[in-house]
């Protein structure tokens, strides 16, 4: 996958996991009643949009929530499958790889588990856990230069996030849809188009006045459920020279419950083409994400990475 683009793709992710929801309630209550619908689609009844008071109260709510979710995630250890397709008329898979992604204080670590059903080498295991072990002593000391520097990068890729997240309330011009079961949750719908009065002032709020999106909030917990973004015009890089991301890409993101109050991502679908200088490419991507532990700060997943090593014991991809 050509980085630039990838990393593009990605953030929307971080969009809809973040301002989407928190600008969606903020403004919903001018939007006209609309049926409640099971998730096959069919009408069970009729129901109005929530008191601007209500709104307000859920918007905060939301808000707290995904500061939550964030700094829960920098805790959490997951099992990430990849499946990687071509397009065309006979997709076939490039890639289908299982990891164990886990966090290091400063982001996260990918030790590869299996690699199209093989079990990765148990002496290639161990040095990725050992590898892990070592980027988290180096956090636990905050005066190396290079944790420093560590510090620093993910600071800043966390004051980028609030930055889109704000950017977020002006971005979009939402609509209330209705409310549908999803997943067994009952949840809000909502439409975002691009605000024509937004001005971007970085690459990736620019990207924004670029796309729509769906998203799917859960009624009872102010969670989402599912988002959907969809590319409506071509989205070019350097000016078009670097390349460009079609019009017609799409991309998805869904969330469970991981541990009481806990939302975290499950399921990202990336379907897009472009152009990275004069190679076109095409990337069908699916991250199925599962397994969720808690491991902690940096101290605390230390301990179990030490514990890992001493045992002997290899990460199995089935629970």
């Amino acid at each position: 996958m050509f980085k630039c683009f990838s990393i593009s793709i990605f953030t929307l992710a971080v969009i809809l996991s973040g301002w989407i929801p928190v600008s969606i309630c903020l403004v919903a209550a001018s939007a006209a009643p609309v049926p409640f619908t099971e998730q096959n689609g069919s009408a069970n009844s009729v129901t109005a949009p929530l008191p601007d008071a209500e709104i307000r109260a859920r918007a905060q709510k939301l808000i707290a929530n995904q500061h939550n979710d964030d700094d829960a995630l920098d805790e959490y250890e997951r099992v990430e499958r990849h499946l990687d397709r071509t397009g065309g008329a006979t997709p076939h898979t490039l890639e289908d790889k299982f990891y164990r992604v886990v966090p290091t204080g400063s982001g996260t670590l990918r030790i590869l588990l299996t690699d199209g059903g093989t079990p990765v080498n148990p002496v290639e295991y161990r040095h990725e856990l050992q590898l892990w072990e070592e980027v988290l002593q180096l956090m636990l000391n905050p005066n190396d230069p290079r944790t420093k520097a560590a510090n620093e990068k993910f600071e800043k890729r966390k004051r980028d996030r609030a930055e889109m997240v704000d950017a977020g309330n002006q971005a979009f011009s939402p609509k209330w849809v209705g409310m549908e079961t999803r997943n067994g949750r009952v949840c809000y719908v909502f439409q975002l188009d691009p605000n024509p009065d937004f001005r971007p002032h970085s690459l990736f709020q620019n990207a924004m006045t670029q796309v729509s999106a769906k998203v799917w909030v859960d009624r009872d917990s102010n969670q989402m459920v599912r988002g959907e973004a969809h590319i409506l015009r071509d989205i070019s890089f350097g000016g078009g020279i670097l390349g460009k991301l079609y019009r017609g890409g799409t991309f998805s993101m869904d969330q469970a419950e991981v541990a009481p109050g806990i939302w975290l991502p499950t399921d990202y679908q990336y379907d897009f083409s472009g152009r990275k200088f004069l190679f076109s490419f095409e990337e069908n991507q699916t991250i199925e994400a599962s397994r969720y532990r808690r491991v902690g700060p940096p101290k605390e997943a230390l301990a179990i990475v030490q514990d890992d090593l001493a045992t002997g014991k290899i990460f199995s991809v089935d629970p």
